[in-house]
């Protein structure tokens, strides 16, 4: 039988991250007779989906975080990996701040085709933005194609001349939408085991990261108990990260911090969205936020910055706000606006392209013979 094709992932780590999540998605959902994935991470350390992805058939190699003062010693760590490991149809890179040195090295050593694949539309603040800025200013004369998850984010990597030219590939952040269809027997369940049930439960699901804006989020629904009338309040916090003490304490300045529950990563994620009746995301910066096209699928109504790209817009639930209003006035919409009722909206989500099944079959026939069927730049 024919060996299936395989294509080297280029990540950070393998943890629940966004970006993680959305390839294991689209890895789910190949046809592995076809195409293989194999995962090229910058970390010693065990990730969450190290055991599926080595019972999926892929495998998983490590080099050197890349630091700056450590280009050469990175360097190497390539050199002696693409020397090593030439079976690769394809190197589809998703951490782009260092994707200006990694993809040329997989194109010199053989590999046929490049990729960069632009997930965010903003970088972290200060010097690490700064130099991760000026490591992507030439990506785009360094990658044979360039896909993005949103305009925004398109030009944030790749800079707005390359996407006014049409040279970069639209690839939707695409989910399972059958299992995050909203649930009744679910969403009792869920909130019974969580305590919750009598309570409005207010949403968010992502890592604990400046560009959440978590300590504005707090805010929203600080505001939110403090001028509640007959309803109590709760706030689900999913994910985790460095930021996650600093939010706890804030909770606790704030006197909300036995409303609010840290609940952590978890891989059945789409059981949580069952017990929230709104999902609120005032993020500083995102690419496309697979929570938001999760929570639409799911029926939640959404309240989101106006930084984020207007792709993920679907359905008539979201509704973007500026993070520079007060906290109050998004407590104030929240409120007006959150006697709705609630039901699925898989299809319109899977219509508008962000359905993991459809995208496979499209990413399989583009791995197989390099043309993206059904794509913008």
């Amino acid at each position: 039988m024919k060996e299936p094709i395989r294509v080297l992932h280029v990540l950070g780590n393998t943890q629940l991250g966004g970006a993680e999540s959305r390839i294991m998605d689209l890895y789910r959902h190949l046809d592995r007779d076809r195409v293989q994935f194999d995962f090229l991470v910058h970390t010693r350390q065990k990730g969450h989906f190290d055991e599926e992805i080595e019972k999926l058939g892929g495998r998983i190699f490590r080099v050197p975080r890349f630091r700056i003062y450590n280009l050469l010693i990175y360097k190497r760590a390539l050199s002696r990996f693409f020397v090593e490991h030439h079976e690769f149809c394809a190197v589809q890179g998703h951490i782009t701040s260092c994707a200006a040195v990694y993809l040329p090295m997989a194109k010199k050593a053989g590999v046929p085709v490049t990729i960069a694949h632009a997930r965010s539309a903003g970088v972290d603040k200060g010097i690490k933005g700064t130099l991760t800025r000026l490591m992507r200013r030439n990506l785009s004369a360094k990658t044979d194609y360039m896909f993005t998850c949103s305009r925004l984010a398109g030009i944030s990597v790749f800079g707005e001349r390359a996407v006014r030219e049409g040279r970069t590939i639209f690839v939707p952040n695409a989910i399972d939408c059958n299992a995050f269809g909203f649930d009744p027997a679910k969403r009792e369940e869920m909130r019974r085991k969580l305590g919750i049930a009598d309570k409005y439960v207010i949403g968010h699901v992502g890592r604990f990261h400046y560009a959440k804006n978590h300590e504005y989020l707090l805010r929203v629904f600080a505001k939110l108990c403090k001028e509640r009338e007959e309803r109590e309040y709760a706030l689900l916090l999913l994910g985790e990260g460095a930021g996650m003490e600093g939010a706890r304490g804030l909770a606790r300045e704030l006197g909300i911090e036995n409303s609010v529950h840290f609940l952590g990563n978890h891989s059945d994620i789409y059981h949580y969205y069952q017990a929230m009746d709104y999902f609120v995301y005032p993020s500083r910066f995102e690419g496309l936020p697979g929570t938001v096209v999760e929570a639409q699928a799911s029926g939640l109504r959404c309240v989101m910055s106006d930084t984020i790209c207007e792709e993920v817009c679907v359905t008539p639930l979201v509704h973007s706000m500026s993070i520079d209003q007060e906290p109050g006035t998004w407590a104030d919409y929240i409120r007006s606006t959150q006697d709705y009722r609630r039901r699925s909206h898989v299809k319109q989500m899977q219509e508008a392209g962000f359905d993991v099944a459809a995208q496979a079959e499209k990413m399989m026939r583009f791995y197989e013979n390099g043309k993206f069927t059904g794509s913008d730049g």
